[in-house]
């Protein structure tokens, strides 16, 4: 069925949503191959298959995602957390070791703002506009007993004034007119406040490099993940920082953009 329907990675995909319906991990398939479904087991599974067939994405079906080796709770309310924005995670941990302050722009579901709080210890800030996505940070926040303190505003309005060390974000950078050329899974099931920018996709990228300086210490870091179009708009943007390095994804794609102010 999965197959018919152009789902990618059919068999794992319907190896993770049967696991989820067994509330099992998929090794235990291996473990017990003649086990039979229970009928509430088939009630669930037929209900998780007919979600994904539909376009539902695979982890808004099991509520989760992993990032940076952690479990992250996921709802449609926030942004799917990619492979790639492990990237933001590594160059931040390696540009800004010693920050003693930071905070994660547009935390979304919270992975940057957690996983960094995690792997540094270091006193954590995280904003969002959406008031049903910082319910879902808060919550992995708890889940992973890291302690992040959520503020509500847009961008790093509420912010105040040379108050961090490091500053993160993955912001939305996807034009309104690359709208239709989007996975389906993407355009009709992710919140497009996470997902698009404006017309040029630069929008947010302009409004956080103009007010990054008002927030950071002199010295400070801003890491940014890039879109694919982006790297040469946001370079110049950059181009009055110091230390502006440009990190590829395993694929070779421009993926991060790091710089430090001058003070």
């Amino acid at each position: 069925m999965l197959e018919q329907a152009s789902i990618s990675v059919p068999r794992q995909t319907a190896e993770v949503l049967l696991a989820h319906a067994m509330r099992v991990e998929r090794v235990y398939f291996y473990a017990h191959p003649e086990q039979e479904l229970r009928e509430l087991e088939w009630l669930h599974y037929g209900r998780y298959l007919h979600l994904r067939l539909n376009g539902t994405p695979t982890q808004y079906v099991i509520g989760h995602q992993e990032f940076y080796s952690r479990e992250f709770y996921v709802t449609p309310g926030v942004l799917i957390p990619r492979p790639e924005t492990e990237h933001v995670v590594e160059v931040a941990l390696e540009v800004a070791r010693g920050a003693g302050r930071v905070l994660d722009i547009g935390t979304g579901s919270g992975a940057l703002a957690v996983t960094l709080h995690l792997e540094t210890g270091v006193e954590t800030w995280a904003t969002d506009i959406s008031a049903v996505a910082l319910r879902v940070a808060s919550r992995n926040a708890a889940a992973l007993n890291a302690k992040v303190n959520f503020v509500r505003c847009d961008l790093m309005e509420s912010i105040a004034a040379a108050s961090m060390e490091l500053v993160v974000s993955n912001p939305p950078y996807v034009p309104l007119t690359e709208r239709e050329g989007l996975q389906r899974e993407v355009r009709d099931f992710e919140p497009h406040l996470a997902l698009f920018a404006g017309p040029t996709g630069f929008e947010l990228y302009d409004r956080i490099v103009a007010d990054a300086p008002r927030v950071l210490r002199p010295g400070g870091w801003l890491v940014m993940e890039l879109g694919f179009t982006s790297l040469n708009h946001v370079q110049a943007l950059l181009a009055p920082w110091d230390d502006v390095r440009v990190v590829p994804d395993l694929a070779g794609i421009p993926r991060v953009i790091a710089a430090r102010q001058r003070g």
